[in-house]
């Protein structure tokens, strides 16, 4: 019960941002943060998700698997290349984000084994591709082939669910620039990952968040690389269009 009411009244910051709606900009959680931790996201050097490019950039250019092949035989030019994720697989026709896309490729191309989900190697790896695209504007997803998808994003963002009764909007929408335990709420959106959490003390993915923010209003997670959680992923990217790329980003 008392956890219940911490998560349903919040305590009003004294900092309380706008509460976001239909039709307004969207704000970063970089703008929810401290300044310590905004200092520390801005410097390159003193960025710690910074250590997941460095590793992921030399696995890029590491040769693997039978096909004794690396990631930038094939890639030479990365800028852009997470602006397009979530996307249909063009071999396959399923919905992939960067980490199942590059699990793919290392199955198919360099006949190797994937990287598992949420490993040090996925993160670096997708660290280091979406560093790649760093300060560019993410743009609305306006694949028509992506419609379903993303209405099915929309829908887990909006429903109900678990013991608390909650919704993503309960937090990210109806209570942005609340404190829950001594934490702005932001409005969730999904530009800078993979992001270094100094909660984790650790870099980590989207759908590590995702099933945080399920387990935390006591629901059933979804697997990471889920189905459900990439079509999640899909929607926040949209709901994030216009903001600009920070990964890797640094949160509370």
């Amino acid at each position: 019960m008392l956890l219940s009411t911490l998560w349903r009244l919040s305590l009003s910051g004294l900092f309380s941002l706008a509460i976001c709606t239909a039709g307004a900009a969207p704000v970063s959680g970089y703008a929810f943060q401290s300044a310590d931790t905004q200092a520390l996201q801005d410097d390159p050097f003193m960025n710690p998700g910074m250590l997941w490019v460095d590793a992921g950039k030399a696995l890029f250019n590491t040769k693997a698997g039978a096909a004794n092949k690396a990631c930038s035989d094939c890639h030479q030019t990365l800028a852009g290349t997470a602006d397009k994720f979530p996307r249909l697989n063009p071999r396959t026709g399923a919905l992939v984000n960067l980490t199942t896309q590059i699990q793919l490729c290392q199955l198919d191309q360099q006949q190797a084994t994937p990287v598992a989900y949420e490993s040090e190697a996925a993160l670096a790896l997708t660290s280091y591709v979406g560093h790649a695209s760093f300060g560019r504007e993410w743009q609305p997803v306006t694949d028509p082939a992506l419609a379903t998808y993303l209405q099915r994003g929309a829908a887990y963002f909006s429903r109900r669910k678990g013991q608390l009764d909650l919704a993503c909007g309960d937090c990210h929408v109806r209570s942005v620039g609340k404190l829950l335990r001594g934490d702005m709420i932001s409005e969730g959106h999904s530009n800078g990952y993979p992001i270094y959490r100094l909660e984790w003390q650790s870099a980590g993915s989207l759908h590590r968040r995702l099933r945080s923010c399920d387990i935390g209003v006591r629901a059933e997670p979804r697997a990471l690389g889920s189905q459900a959680y990439i079509e999640v992923e899909l929607y926040l990217r949209q709901r994030a269009a216009g903001l600009t790329n920070e990964t890797p980003a640094v949160r509370r």
